[in-house]
């Protein structure tokens, strides 16, 4: 049985310019797109008081529910709507209100291990990977957590030296075996052009496959 949703992972590091190769891709495409944040399925942290999530190192793979983001987009694959859970960013956990999400033809899961988990993985038509060189990834992740998220300087430095690198050079970094396009430094023009195209050329082969079916 064909699928009715083409699956995109991007992976990368923190700054690599995911998000914006992901919006790139909703406008261009020119089809329904849901875009899946990795960052949401952060686990839940409740049960820890606010000093021990400041602690936890969020860029390990532990740090995310698997088996839900798994099981979600299993269901959006299979047509069914999902509750999407939301993270506050601020507080260091997960929001009590949920985001309904529809299926759609295109879905993009996108975030720094979204080319982790094999059985996430196993779920994509598409693996994407974009590599930027890490002096532009730090300035922009600066720019995200103190400008957006209100953290200080010094914590968003500390945290970087301390977990942000060492997991980037352990965890995701090698990720980037598994893509089947690799983006260098951002949104590459060309590369994302060659990207679109072959995305284009995929969901109308797996089109002609349904109506085949």
């Amino acid at each position: 049985m064909t699928r009715p949703s083409f699956v995109i992972g991007i992976a990368g590091g923190t700054g690599a310019g995911k998000t914006a190769v992901a919006r790139e891709v909703k406008e261009a495409v020119g089809e329904a797109v849901t875009r899946i944040p990795l960052d949401n399925y952060y686990r839940d942290l409740s049960h820890l008081p606010m000093a021990e999530r400041e602690d936890v190192n969020y860029d390990h793979p532990s740090a995310f529910e698997w088996d839900l983001l798994a099981a979600q987009l299993s269901s959006l694959v299979a047509g069914d709507s999902v509750e999407m859970p939301q993270y506050d960013f601020t507080a260091h956990n997960r929001k009590e209100e949920t985001v309904t999400v529809e299926p759609t033809p295109i879905i993009i899961v996108e975030g720094i291990l979204s080319l982790y988990e094999s059985d996430v993985r196993d779920l994509f038509d598409l693996c994407v990977y974009v590599q930027t060189d890490a002096d532009v990834r730090i300035l922009r992740r600066i720019q995200r957590d103190v400008i957006e998220r209100g953290r200080e300087l010094e914590g968003v430095m500390d945290q970087y030296l301390s977990t942000v690198k060492p997991m980037h050079e352990q965890f995701i970094e090698p990720t980037k075996k598994h893509a089947d396009v690799i983006i260098p430094e951002g949104l590459n023009r060309s590369a994302i052009d060659l990207l679109i195209k072959k995305i284009h050329a995929e969901v109308r082969e797996n089109g002609e496959r349904t109506l085949e079916a």
